[in-house]
């Protein structure tokens, strides 16, 4: 560990690595001397955020996978722990936006892809890397939540009782772990910021009047070099 690469030597895992947030936190793990596993469905989008992290001297790997199908997670647990003894740093982006509609009229496939993503491979991801985390010396876990799922707003309720379910679930991560291990859980709700799901929710929104992704990236590597409490939480401002 340097000081310009201050998480030289730690292995990260980001899901929703493809684009937006996801992508960009991948970029600044590496920078920070991060190896880190990009996992999310499309295979070019991943490769091309590699890219940009090789091209900067980093070191990367891909997993293509949908988070929702089947024993997807299980078998990448399996295969990160084949090749490594630790996970250091995980980080929870992926996420599905269903469209947003009175509660009465939510479409009830998008829905249980919502569920899917943002709750049951949330578990999925947690069960399957819980040992690796543990074994690490400071275990780090990000999750990416929404504002939405502490303050429910109108047409928001399919991706807000989404998101409610998966602050759930890390919290009670974060009170299981905190006196077993030096794991740590963060929750950090990026607050309005340039992305294509964003784009979709406020179509009529300039996207240059809010922050780019690289600002909740710099913040969440800040954050893991913080000694912080488990179960912390935070706004990115900005």
């Amino acid at each position: 560990m340097t000081e310009t690469k201050p998480l030289e030597g730690q292995t990260a895992l980001v899901t929703g690595a493809s684009r937006g947030i996801g992508a960009a936190t991948a970029i600044a793990l590496a920078e920070a001397g991060a190896h880190v596993i990009l996992t999310a469905r499309k295979v070019k989008a991943l490769e091309a955020v590699e890219d940009r992290i090789h091209a900067a001297g980093g070191t990367s790997t891909i997993a293509p996978l949908d988070l929702t199908e089947g024993d997807a997670v299980a078998r990448l647990a399996s295969a990160i722990a084949g090749r490594w003894d630790t996970l250091d740093i995980l980080v929870l982006s992926a996420a599905y936006l269903p469209e947003l509609t009175p509660l009465s009229q939510i479409d009830p496939k998008q829905f249980n892809q919502a569920l899917m993503t943002n709750v049951v491979a949330t578990q999925a991801l947690l069960a399957g890397f819980d040992p690796l985390l543990r074994r690490a010396k400071n275990g780090r876990v990000i999750g990416l939540t929404s504002s939405v799922g502490a303050a429910p707003r109108s047409f928001w309720s399919a991706y807000g009782s989404t998101k409610a379910a998966f602050d759930n679930l890390l919290e009670t991560y974060a009170a299981e772990v905190e006196k077993l291990s030096p794991l740590r859980v963060a929750i950090i709700d990026p607050g309005a910021t340039r992305t294509e799901m964003r784009a979709r929710a406020y179509p009529g929104e300039d996207p240059e009047t809010v922050k780019p992704p690289e600002a909740v990236a710099e913040r969440i590597v800040a954050l893991l070099q913080e000694d912080f409490a488990t179960g912390h939480r935070e706004r990115v401002e900005g």
